[in-house]
Formats: C-alpha cells, structure tokens, sequence
C-alpha cells in the first residue's frame, strides 16, 4: 500500500492550496476558448463552455470553504498562483499541454483530458513518478518530492483520505472561524450548492461534490446533483449530440449539437504579452486586461478572506471581463501571420487589494490600433 503523503495539518494546508490553483488554473482556458466564439453563433458550444467555467467557480470555492475550515488563509493573489501556460497537467500514462486556445477541436479535445475521470488501477499506482523533462505544475504532489497523481480524482482521494487521518489525531482540526465560511446565499451557479464546511464530513462531502462534478473518480454521466459531468458535456461537442438519461458515455441519442468551427476568433495559442508590438494600444489593451484580472483574483481572496459577500460582486466581475476579452480576440497580431490576439494573464506583480470598478455598460467589440 502506498505510504500517505498527508501527515499534518501543514501537509493538509499544501495540499489544499495546490487545489485551489488547480480549480482556477481551468478558467482562464475555458474563458478564452468561450469568448473566441464570435457572438451570436454556437450557441450550444458556448453554453457549454460557460455554465462549466462558472461551476468552476464553484469548485474554488469549496476548496476555500474547507481550506477556511482548518484554519488556512486563502490567497489567488500569491506569486505563482496563475501558471504560466502552457502548463502540463497528468493524463494517466501521458502528459499534455493545458493551452490558451481559440475553440477549436484540440481546445475540446484538451478540455475532455482536463475533464476526464481517470481512477488508479491500484492504490499504489495513485502516484507516479514525474519524468524530470516536464514540469507538472497542475497536481503535483506538494510533500512527495518528484511525485504526480494519476489523476485529478486521486489528487482528491488523496486529500480526503488525509483529512480523515489528520482529524482523526488532532480533534481540534476544524478550528476555522464560522464566519469566513461562504454559504449558499452568497454564491448560486445553478450547478450546485456552496456546502458549508465545519466538520470532516462536510468537509469530505464538498471535495467528493467536486470530483463528481467533473474531476475525479467516475460515477457515470451524472453527479450527484443530477447535473451531466463536466467531461461528458465536453464529449457532446466531440460526438455532435446530446446526452439523455439512460444513454452509454460513447453514444449520446439525445438531439444534435451544431458546430460551425470557422466562426470563431483564431486567437494564437498560450499568447504572452512578449507577443505584442512593443508600445502599442494592443499591448497596453493586453496589459490592462492582466490588471484587471489581477484585481478579480484579489477580490476574489477577499471574499474568502472574511468578506463572503463580496463574492456576489466576484462572480459577475469573471463575465464583466468579457470587454478586455472581446478588445482583444476581434483584433489581429501584428506578425502573427493572421492570428488574432488575446489576453495572456501574466497578472503583474504587486496588484493591489482593492478591485477596479469595472465599466458600467459593455459595448461592442471594436479594432484596436496598432
């Protein structure tokens, strides 16, 4: 049986941190692919996208919820929290490439192995060794030096095996402050309750919520909630139909699902700000949109840092973004040969506590000059 990687609430508080920027790390993929959709055209890929980006959301909340919980202090706003894409992120056997993409058939393609359920033969193989060329950034082991899990779902098995050891030796773990809880009234998805976190069962109930939703262990084409599993919405966009209950998982019989993969922005994959014409209102455009999303991260640790109000406020700032989005993915790079632009998230050092406001309307995308 392999030895646990959890020993004490230290281990625990790594472990939960590393979970929360993997439950953020899928945003801003899910963001670029969604809004290098050009407006008004698949409509069912883009619902799909962005119900799943919002679940996402959520999912970063119950990590923080349990994270609060035993005393942690979340925070998106640390040096290294965003990763650099492209990133690597384990696929059982294989590794592959999470990218900043356009939607395209390998942006789903690469959403399906994020997605994809994928439980150990054995428990001793829940870990592997990582191969020294590659840097896995995504679900590494953050106390077994060199080691990665084979899955998502068994980063999860390891954390609620070990939240279980831990509290068993230490009746005082779940010492978190009530009050920097974020309940249901401040956060509604439509995907799935925000379950408030106090003891090891709660605890354990919210991060067997995330793996069944979509990252982890398969427990068939639905959660718990009744709700279709983030891996097989991403299917239907590979197999070009609905699922319906009752179906198998490679053979969806519900409606068509229509895709039109020309009408979509072709922003250049894991664009960085190196990419952009030096001085240019691109660039500055690109630059302001790392600002700004430097600003939501900060919010967004406010909110799990004692003010669980403002995360309302947070959730509405992921789409309020869509401006900086759509300034930059309507415009061609300079160079690229004929790609088109789009933001980077190199979140700039030093991004100040307090969120800019963000415009009061929205309006239509327009060319920037270069």
């Amino acid at each position: 049986m392999i030895a646990s990687t959890i020993e004490n609430r230290d281990d625990l508080l790594s472990y939960l941190n590393a979970a929360m920027s993997l439950e953020h790390a899928t945003i801003p993929p899910y963001l670029t692919a969604y809004y290098s959709i050009h407006s008004s055209t698949n409509s069912d890929a883009a619902h799909i996208i962005r119900v799943t980006a919002v679940e996402e959301m959520l999912h970063l909340t119950l990590v923080a919820n349990v994270l609060n919980a035993i005393g942690g202090r979340p925070d998106l706003t640390r040096p290294g929290f965003v990763p650099s894409y492209p990133a690597y992120l384990p696929d059982g056997e294989d590794d592959f490439t999470v990218d900043l993409r356009p939607f395209t058939p390998e942006a789903v393609e690469t959403f399906c192995k994020i997605e994809r359920p994928g439980k150990a033969p054995t428990a001793d193989s829940r870990l592997v060794k990582t191969p020294d060329t590659r840097t896995h950034f995504l679900v590494s082991s953050p106390t077994a030096q060199e080691m990665r899990f084979y899955s998502i779902g068994e980063f999860y098995e390891e954390i609620i095996e070990g939240l279980e050891k831990v509290a068993a030796n230490d009746p005082g773990l779940f010492h978190g402050d009530p009050a920097r809880q974020v309940g249901p009234e401040y956060f509604y998805s439509g995907g799935g309750e925000v379950i408030i976190v106090s003891d090891l069962e709660s605890a354990q109930r919210a991060l067997r919520f995330i793996a069944g939703q979509g990252e982890g262990l398969d427990s068939g084409l639905y959660d718990a909630e009744g709700e279709l599993a983030h891996y097989y919405r991403f299917r239907q966009l590979q197999l070009g139909r609905y699922y319906q209950v009752g179906d198998h998982p490679g053979a969806p019989t519900g409606p068509p699902l229509s895709i039109t993969w020309d009408d979509v922005y072709q922003v250049k994959a894991s664009i960085r700000l190196a990419d952009y014409p030096a001085g240019s209102e691109l660039a500055r455009v690109a630059e302001d949109f790392n600002a700004d999303y430097g600003a939501f991260l900060a919010l967004l640790t406010k909110a799990f840092d004692g003010e669980p109000s403002v995360l309302q406020e947070g959730v509405c700032e992921m789409f309020r973004l869509r401006d900086g989005f759509n300034r930059l993915v309507c415009n061609p790079l300079p160079g690229s040969g004929g790609l088109h632009a789009g933001p980077t998230f190199e979140i700039p050092a030093g991004t100040g506590p307090e969120p800019q406001a963000a415009p009061a309307t929205v309006g239509t995308t327009r060319t920037v000059t270069t």
